[in-house]
This record gives C-alpha cells, sequence and structure tokens, in this order.
C-alpha cells in the first residue's frame, strides 16, 4: 500500500471505488504528479492483469514515478510521457481504457476541447472517466479561485455525444468529482 501526501485531499482508494475500478481493468491518470498519488493505488486495485499508466508531460515526473515503481516491484505501472491536450498524442491503443482519470489537471489544460478528445479516444465504450477539481470555495490550498473550473462549467466541458454524465460527488473537503461513461460515439 503507497503512502502518499495528499491523501486527506483526495482519497485515492475512496475515489477509485467510486469509479468502480477493478482487478484486471486498464487504466491511466492523465497527468500524475510525481507521487502518482491516484495511479499506485489503482495499480495495486487492476493486479498483474490489469495494466496502470502514469501519463505526464514532464519526464522529470515520470523518472520519479518510474523509480518508485522499480522500489517498490510495481510491474503493472507503465510511465508515458505524453501532452493530454494534444488528440492522438498518447501511445496507448484508442478505445483500450476501462478507465481514465483527470485529477486536478483540467484547469490547467490550454486545450479543453482537445483534451477531452484525447480522454474519448482511450476510453472504451461504456468505459469510465473520472474529472476531479478543486471546487470554487476558498481554501488553504490549490489554485487561485479565478483559475478553477467550477463543477457546472467542468459539465459543459465534457457535455458531448462522447460523453455521458452519470453522477457528481464530493471528492474531498476542497474538490468535486464527476464520473462520465464513454458513449459509442465516434470521435
Amino acid at each position: 500500500m503507497f503512502i502518499c501526501s495528499g491523501t486527506e485531499l483526495i482519497n485515492p482508494s475512496k475515489l477509485l471505488l467510486k469509479a468502480g475500478l477493478k482487478e484486471g481493468e486498464y487504466v491511466a491518470d492523465l497527468g500524475c504528479g510525481s507521487l502518482g498519488h491516484i495511479i499506485f493505488p489503482a495499480a495495486e486495485i487492476v493486479g498483474s492483469g490489469g495494466i496502470a499508466y502514469a501519463i505526464d508531460i514532464q519526464k522529470g515526473v515520470l523518472e520519479h514515478v518510474e523509480k518508485t515503481a522499480k522500489q517498490n516491484n510495481v510491474v503493472n505501472l507503465k510511465t508515458v510521457w505524453s501532452d493530454i491536450d494534444i488528440f492522438g498524442a498518447a501511445p496507448i491503443e484508442a478505445g483500450s481504457l476501462d478507465l481514465t482519470l483527470l485529477v486536478n489537471n483540467l484547469y490547467l489544460s490550454k486545450d479543453r476541447p482537445e483534451l477531452v478528445r484525447e480522454m474519448a479516444r482511450l476510453t472504451k465504450a461504456g468505459g469510465r472517466a473520472v474529472v476531479v477539481e478543486w471546487s470554487l470555495e476558498k481554501s488553504p490550498l490549490g489554485p487561485p479561485i479565478e483559475q478553477r473550473i467550477g463543477l457546472e462549467d467542468a459539465v459543459k466541458i465534457f457535455t458531448s455525444p462522447l460523453f455521458a454524465k452519470v453522477e457528481e460527488f464530493e471528492a474531498g473537503p476542497y474538490h468535486y468529482g464527476l464520473l462520465f461513461k464513454r458513449t459509442a460515439a465516434e470521435i
């Protein structure tokens, strides 16, 4: 079990349970961060029959995740260097993921429509996508409120023929979560 800072902000076990992640599934964390706060617990859940992809644009972040994986003998975690704002950039087979995670990265995106398309490309029809973002309430941590994306705006960004909203949920004291199902619509 990996203990990472941030568990009190977003509990990865609760988040992955809400997302319905199961043994043998394929999952990716887009913008995984150097601690792999979400992807290491995901790798543990999917086990040897699944794959957990840690995707980030910063090579140093991925090197740290790889080092941690190696030290902890996590063999089902693969790092992927990619810009999540570019459709088709991640070298992962289209429609191969059961679950795609976007945690605290929507507000950083410079091309949100392309990010949504890339998430849809990676996620199989009937698969799930989870978006977690900072709420608009003042908090002691996180980006300035004017940089954050409110829940309603996040729903609008993902509302398309590609994703159907399943539910909204509280993802921690300063975060909201959205669970989507990937439709069968072509990109």
